[in-house]
């Protein structure tokens, strides 16, 4: 592990808590860092690419006031270790498991965004029992709904960026390549400020990052067959919001959602492109906040 990237948490303008610990914790075939901090009912937050569990300080920060909150990055992202296989989500959602096994929790209410909605949905569909409430945020699951449309829009062209020369082509170009998805994929490209992309970048240039990355979008052709076979078991029943940036996914969202899940409510971050937490982060995390404080 690098310790510099341990001790400081973030290099971006905010940190977890003081209060908050970090464990490594084993799963079957990975190392998942997870930060953990707060009192009360349990929450998850799993992030997804160009990002890392520190995109979620400042709900974490807010949330622990009255949860146990549980922020992991994602198999081969952030700290966690980066195996050669296991980025199908289905697998994914079983390191999730694992962690809230190692730390004695049986349920809790889920908060993700990007790939960790896919994660997000392998877990409730297999473990449904364990989520109270889930907020989707801002990114399709794959097999469901439009996404064969979705793949083939040439601003998701990375969904299908892979072969034996990728990793040479953006190796020692790391920024470059996040440069692009922070850009094109924001409302405003000036809110990801240049400590937070001298962060991520930094974090995804760590010996085996990219080839982890790369993987994750490998794995959509299997996650939308697992989806379906997830879907045609029947629709989760657990209250879910689904929220979509106004200049991203918007209302499409839910209406992605209400075809795997009966108990859905739509809305929207306003303003905002993809990268929601670091464009409006006190509009998301105030819809957080309220929707894991109703009854």
């Amino acid at each position: 592990m690098n310790e510099g990237f341990k001790r400081r948490q973030r290099a971006g303008p905010e940190p977890f808590p003081a209060s908050f610990h970090q464990q490594d914790i084993a799963t079957d075939g990975a190392t998942i860092h997870v930060r953990i901090g707060g009192h009360g009912p349990a929450v998850v937050l799993l992030h997804g690419f160009g990002d890392s569990g520190d995109m979620w300080a400042p709900v974490a920060a807010v949330l622990a006031r009255g949860h146990t909150v549980i922020v992991p990055d994602l198999r081969g992202m952030g700290l966690s270790s980066h195996p050669e296989g296991g980025y199908d989500k289905k697998t994914q959602a079983r390191d999730i498991a694992q962690v809230m096994d190692g730390l004695k929790i049986e349920k809790a209410d889920f908060v993700t965004h990007d790939i960790g909605n896919m994660v997000g949905y392998a877990f409730a569909a297999q473990f449904p029992a364990r989520v109270t409430r889930w907020l989707i945020i801002d990114a399709p699951l794959p097999g469901i709904g439009p996404w064969d449309e979705i793949i083939r829009n040439p601003l998701l062209w990375h969904f299908n960026f892979r072969g034996p020369d990728v990793e040479r082509l953006v190796k020692g170009r790391e920024r470059i390549y996040l440069d692009r998805f922070w850009n094109e994929l924001s409302a405003n490209p000036k809110a990801i400020d240049e400590t937070t992309r001298r962060h991520y970048a930094a974090l995804y240039a760590r010996p085996g990052a990219m080839h982890s990355a790369f993987n994750q979008f490998a794995a959509f052709t299997q996650d939308a067959a697992d989806n379906k076979t997830f879907a045609a078991a029947g629709k989760l029943t657990m209250p879910v919001l689904a929220l979509g940036a106004d200049h991203s996914f918007g209302t499409q969202m839910a209406d992605i959602m209400r075809l795997v899940a009966s108990n859905v409510t739509g809305g929207i971050i306003a303003d905002s492109g993809h990268w929601v937490m670091e464009e409006q982060p006190k509009q998301t995390t105030a819809k957080i906040v309220d929707f894991l404080a109703r009854k």
